[in-house]
């Protein structure tokens, strides 16, 4: 490696049919700096075009997940020479498009604080597994900026109007324990189990047929969608995937009543 060349912001392996993608800038909290969100954008759609990989998981190395932006860049904010959105409309935003419309699906395996744009990063994921000592925290006010890498749009989805006004407006911490209680994350597990768990998860994914992407694809949409345009949905999706390997798989395995053996095709 070049002596000069700088350390990468996140390390990728792939496991058991899994990607796994870990946030690798422990000194900030894994900030999201426009280099790692780069970087990581990198990763999510290098797995993505990965045959060999079935399902994404992702994570950050030491105390956190995602401190959230890096303000301390100076191009992320209003200092930012290129204007004060820049690094939204170029890089974020981009950034959680790709996970909103990934093929693949995607867990976040959430240690520490995600803060800021690492609660979106979370929350466009499909399932969230958190330590127990894990935090979510929107903390805007403080600085007097506003929510966010989708947040506005995820959270009243996702928790209702009440709540998401609460986290945004009083910008107090919510501890994994009650953001499970509240139906924002899917396990609350102990921290030595994170990983574990993520990828027990990320197992079922990773064995199952390619359906799957177009499941979580449907309930994004659904999101947004009006009843008759989600049943045509469906029905457009149906179709695709009644024409696959694994659906002409699953179907024999049904008759024949032994495990399906899917290939993700």
């Amino acid at each position: 490696m070049d002596g000069n060349a700088a350390a990468p912001k996140v390390k990728t392996e792939v496991r058991d049919r899994i990607g796994i993608i870990t946030l690798s800038d422990p000194s900030t909290l894994n900030a999201a700096g426009v280099e790692l969100t780069a970087e990581l954008q990198a990763a999510v759609e290098g797995f993505i075009d990965d045959e060999a990989v079935r399902a994404i998981v992702i994570t950050g190395e030491g105390r956190g997940f995602c401190s959230g932006a890096n303000l301390s860049g100076g191009r992320v904010d209003g200092r930012s020479s290129k204007g004060p959105n820049h690094g939204l409309i170029k890089v974020y935003n981009p950034f959680v498009s790709t996970l909103r419309k990934s093929p693949k699906p995607l867990i976040a395996a959430v240690n520490g604080v995600a803060a800021g744009v690492g609660v979106s990063l979370a929350l466009a994921c499909d399932l969230i597994v958190a330590a127990e000592s894990a935090y979510f925290l929107l903390a805007f006010r403080r600085i007097g900026l506003v929510p966010d890498g989708g947040a506005t749009w995820l959270l009243p989805r996702l928790i209702g109007k009440a709540r998401a006004m609460e986290l945004m407006l009083l910008g107090e911490k919510l501890p994994a324990a009650t953001a499970l209680d509240w139906g924002l994350i899917n396990r609350c597990v102990p921290d030595a189990d994170l990983m574990s768990k993520a990828l027990e998860l990320a197992g079922a994914l990773a064995s199952g047929p390619s359906s799957l992407g177009m499941t979580r694809n449907l309930v994004w949409d659904a999101l947004d969608a009006d009843w008759h345009m989600q049943i045509e949905a469906e029905a457009f999706a149906q179709g695709d995937a009644s024409r696959s390997e694994d659906a002409r798989e699953g179907i024999t395995a049904f008759l024949q009543k032994r495990p399906a053996e899917f290939k993700g095709r």
